[in-house]
C-alpha cells in the first residue's frame, strides 16, 4: 500500500524551503491505538513526502528523493484524527546527487516532531513513476498561489 501523505504544498522556494499540509482523517488505515494516534514514523514520512516534492520542483521534474540517513529525529507529540499536520521543511545542502534537509512538524501551535541531517539521494524521477504522473501528482499537490 502506498500512503501520500500531504494534501498541499501551500509554499515553496527552489532548493531552499517547502510548506506542506495534512488534514489527517478518521477514515485513514493508519490508525493505531486507543484514543487513534497517526504511527510516528508516518509524521516522518509526511515530512519527507513534502521535502521530496520540493526536490522535484527544484529539479524541474527530473529527481526524486530517495532516504539514505536520519541524523536526528525527535517526536513530541499526537497528532490524531481531524489535525491539520502542518509540515515545513529547509535545504541544508544540495547537489546534483544529493541534498540534506531538515524541518518540523506541527499541529496548530504544538511541535510534534524535529528533524535534522535528513540525508537523501537524488534519482531520476523518471526511474520511480512515468513524468506524466508526476506532473500530475505535482499539479494536485501545488496549487495556485504555492510558490
Amino acid at each position: 500500500m502506498r500512503f501520500h501523505l500531504i494534501d498541499r504544498i501551500d509554499e515553496y522556494e527552489q532548493r531552499k524551503h517547502v510548506r506542506a499540509r495534512k488534514l489527517t482523517s478518521v477514515s485513514e488505515d493508519f490508525w493505531a491505538g486507543t484514543p487513534p494516534v497517526m504511527p510516528a514514523p508516518l509524521v516522518l514520512e509526511s515530512l519527507c513526502q513534502a521535502a521530496t516534492w520540493l526536490i522535484v520542483a527544484s529539479t524541474e521534474q527530473r529527481k526524486r528523493a530517495a532516504l539514505l540517513q536520519i541524523g536526528h529525529v525527535s517526536f513530541l507529540g499526537d497528532v490524531h484524527p481531524g489535525d491539520v499536520l502542518e509540515l515545513q521543511g529547509e535545504v541544508s545542502a544540495m547537489s546534483e546527487e544529493m541534498a540534506v534537509l531538515a524541518g518540523t512538524a506541527r499541529v496548530g501551535e504544538r511541535l510534534i516532531l524535529s528533524a535534522s541531517d535528513i540525508m537523501c539521494a537524488l534519482i531520476d524521477a523518471d526511474d520511480l513513476q512515468a513524468p506524466e504522473e508526476t506532473a500530475r501528482l505535482r499539479l494536485q499537490l501545488m496549487r495556485e498561489g504555492a510558490r
